[in-house]
């Protein structure tokens, strides 16, 4: 063999073995990355809720009777003192069973015969009256001439004033026992359909719109008897809605009177502006989807946007709401998605110079996809998003291809 063959055999023994060193040398391993940044920085609370009018309306029946179709339905604008919601007809007497109508109809005749005896006690007492007034004149006359003494004047003016009274009491006795007639003979009379071409403001009651709004509800539309306090139908005025929120109570604690929240996906384009005007200072328990007991508080919500600015929005929709706890303008921050537990800390892999490298982080408060940096990172340096467990200190990496 000589000098070039050996020199060629020695170049393909060290491109094998760099070939082989190639090969077994690990890749980088690639990454996702984000960047520390300072900017804008706002903790919320998510929930969902569900919209109210504000001061709804509920209608019921005044009196007992049938009411009428209903003239209304679901949806229709109602005016104060104008629209007409129900007419309803007084109840109409029950039918009687044979006993009932026997009694009714002696009742009848022991009041005939009762006012038959009090009229006759008006013509005794006007007789008698009739009588103690002849006596009284003739008894002037006598006492004027000194036949007969003053004192027996003064007894017949007495027995006339006495015959006056009885009379009055005889036509009082008339009056009372004429109206146990009438009251006897009430009790005899039937149930009766009416004329149904008679107008309903002659035979029935009008019931009219005690507020200007919409029908909400409706109880039913059909006629139909209704007792006296029975529930008709719900009023509302759809420009005065409230969001009504169940939160858990570890996040009700953080909401004050008077704080802004934005209200989402509730079916229209844009986000709406609510403020907080109630949190009920008592929480009830709930059952969640999971079967957990859940100590929920409601919160009440006003909207600010004027009723233009959510067409279509009613009562019982559902809608999403952002509860604006704080806010601040220029906050260090880094990903969420980023930070994993080291010791009793938080720590993150930064990028430097190709390789990652281990480093412990003091964290603040933490929002939905972002935490505030206390120290460990300054702005503008690289983490990896999501490490995996494989992810080592030191380790190379390279950025992933988009």
């Amino acid at each position: 063999m000589n000098l070039r063959q050996g020199s060629l055999w020695g170049l393909g023994a060290l491109a094998l073995a760099g070939a082989v060193v190639w090969a077994l040398w690990p890749a980088p391993l690639e990454v996702d990355l984000g960047q520390v940044a300072t900017g804008p920085m706002r903790g919320t609370v998510l929930a969902e809720g569900v919209t109210r009018v504000r001061d709804p309306f509920s209608v019921s029946a005044p009196i007992s009777g049938r009411m009428q179709r209903s003239p209304v339905e679901v949806g229709d604008p109602v005016t104060k003192g104008e629209t007409v919601l129900a007419v309803i007809r007084p109840a109409a007497p029950v039918l009687m069973d044979a006993r009932s109508r026997a009694q009714a109809e002696a009742a009848v005749t022991e009041a005939r015969a009762a006012l038959a005896l009090a009229e006759t006690g008006v013509t005794v007492a006007a007789a008698a009256l009739s009588q103690a007034e002849s006596q009284l004149a003739r008894g002037r006359a006598l006492a004027a001439s000194g036949t007969i003494p003053q004192r027996s004047l003064e007894e017949l003016e007495t027995a006339q004033i006495t015959a006056a009274q009885r009379l009055a009491a005889a036509r009082s006795e008339v009056d009372l026992a004429r109206a146990s007639l009438v009251r006897a003979e009430a009790q005899l009379i039937g149930p009766t359909l009416g004329d149904p071409e008679a107008d309903p403001g002659e035979c029935c009651l009008r019931l009219t719109a005690p507020h200007d709004g919409v029908v909400l509800t409706l109880a039913d539309p059909s006629e139909r008897p209704v007792q006296a306090g029975e529930p008709l139908m719900t009023l509302g005025d759809l420009t005065e809605l409230e969001i009504v929120v169940d939160l858990l109570s570890s996040d009700a604690v953080q909401v004050a009177p008077g704080m802004a929240a934005e209200i989402d996906r509730w079916g229209g384009s844009g986000t709406l502006a609510a403020t907080v005007r109630r949190v009920a200072p008592s929480a009830v328990t709930k059952i969640s989807a999971l079967g957990i007991e859940e100590q929920r508080v409601r919160v009440h919500l006003d909207l600010t946007d004027p009723p233009a600015a959510r067409p279509g929005l009613g009562d019982g929709f559902r809608v999403y709401v952002r509860l604006l706890l704080w806010q601040e303008d220029s906050v260090l921050q880094v990903p969420q998605s980023a930070l994993f537990r080291h010791g009793a800390g938080w720590a993150v892999f930064r990028l430097d110079a190709g390789k990652a490298r281990l480093v412990p982080v003091e964290i603040g408060r933490q929002v939905e996809d972002s935490a505030e940096v206390l120290s460990g990172l300054a702005e503008g340096q690289a983490v990896v998003v999501f490490p995996s467990s494989a992810l080592q200190d030191g380790a190379a990496i390279t950025p992933r291809a988009p």
